[in-house]
C-alpha cells in the first residue's frame, strides 16, 4: 500500500471527511457535473473542497454554480491545495497521463476516469508512477 493510500485509510477510519478536488468540473453540462459531483454528495466521508477548470474565469463560474469554495484555473494549483487528498482527473482522456502525474507529484491520491490513458503505455507508465508514490 503507498502513503497516499495509507493516508486516505487513516483519514476515513478518523471520522474525518476526505477533501476532494475535481480537475474538470464545468459550470454547466460537464461530464463531471452529472457523475462525479451527485456521487461524491451522496456518499458518506467526501467533501467536495476543490475545482479546477482550463481558465480561473472558468473555474471561477463553476464554484459559483456548485458552491465550491476554492477554485484554480491549473491541475496544478488544485493538486496543490492542502484542503485536498484525493484528485479526480475528469477531462478528455488526451490530457489524463499529464493531470494524474501532476496530482501524484504532489503526493495527492487520484481516481482517474475511464480509460486511464491514451493506449495500454500511458496507462502502464500511470501506473508505475502510482506505485512508486
Amino acid at each position: 500500500m503507498n502513503a497516499s493510500a495509507s493516508l486516505l485509510a487513516e483519514r476515513a477510519r478518523s471520522g474525518k471527511p476526505i477533501g476532494v478536488g475535481i480537475i474538470g468540473l464545468g459550470a454547466h453540462g460537464s461530464w463531471a457535473e452529472r457523475s462525479h459531483l451527485p456521487a461524491l454528495r451522496a456518499v458518506p466521508g467526501y467533501e467536495l473542497r476543490a475545482l479546477s477548470t482550463s481558465s480561473k474565469e472558468s473555474a471561477e463560474r463553476s464554484g459559483q454554480v456548485h458552491g465550491v469554495p476554492r477554485v484554480f484555473g491549473s491541475a496544478a494549483e488544485l493538486a496543490a491545495c492542502d484542503e485536498v487528498d484525493l484528485v479526480v482527473v475528469a477531462v478528455k482522456v488526451p490530457h489524463h497521463r499529464e493531470l494524474v502525474r501532476t496530482a501524484l507529484s504532489a503526493g495527492k491520491s487520484v481516481l482517474c476516469e475511464w480509460p486511464l490513458g491514451n493506449g495500454l503505455a500511458e496507462a502502464e507508465d500511470m501506473a508505475r508512477q502510482a506505485r512508486s508514490r
